[in-house]
């Protein structure tokens, strides 16, 4: 059974929402993920959110572009966590989405991450998860312990060849 919801208001945001159902089976969270546009189809989003919980979904992780309408109403239909990824756009590069997620009214909070943070969305979504799951924690821990390797390794290995070399792929 799914416990993150992954909706997104377009196909054009696949590209960055993956990146949260990479990060989620790689911890080894079960996930669904939609597209629902909701001022195309509202009458589907709202059936969808207003089930997500039924259906065993513990955080929902919304993307959407521009005005951004899509994690404010998960959030208003869906009474656990809701995270929004706000999407770079050719207009206002990010920045309307981003703002319009933020600045929800009081009493119906969305948390969101950078734009075309969907990564980070997914690793939002496990340590709220983590909470009650100690293997989903240590599963967090461990990918923490991976991160520090990865740069420590970056590191020593720009000490041996020098910056010029490193940043020519040597």
């Amino acid at each position: 059974m799914p416990k993150v919801g992954i909706v997104m208001g377009s196909d054009s945001d696949l590209k960055i929402m993956s990146k949260a159902a990479d990060m989620l089976e790689k911890l080894g969270i079960d996930y669904e993920m939609t597209i629902i546009s909701a001022h195309r189809e509202p009458d589907v989003f709202f059936d969808w959110a207003k089930a997500a919980e039924g259906r065993g979904i513990k955080v929902i992780i919304a993307g959407a572009g521009m005005a951004a309408h899509l994690p404010g109403m998960c959030a208003a239909l869906f009474p656990m966590p809701v995270i929004g990824v706000p999407m770079s756009g050719k207009n206002l590069a990010g920045e309307d989405a981003l703002f319009s997620i933020v600045q929800m009214p009081p009493g119906v909070p969305v948390a969101t991450v950078a734009i075309d943070g969907g990564m980070n969305a997914a690793i939002l979504a496990a340590k709220i998860l983590a909470v009650s799951d100690e293997k989903l924690l240590n599963k967090l821990k461990e990918h923490s312990e991976e991160m520090k390797e990865t740069v420590q390794g970056k590191a020593a290995h720009l000490e041996k060849i020098g910056y010029e070399a490193y940043l020519m792929g040597k």
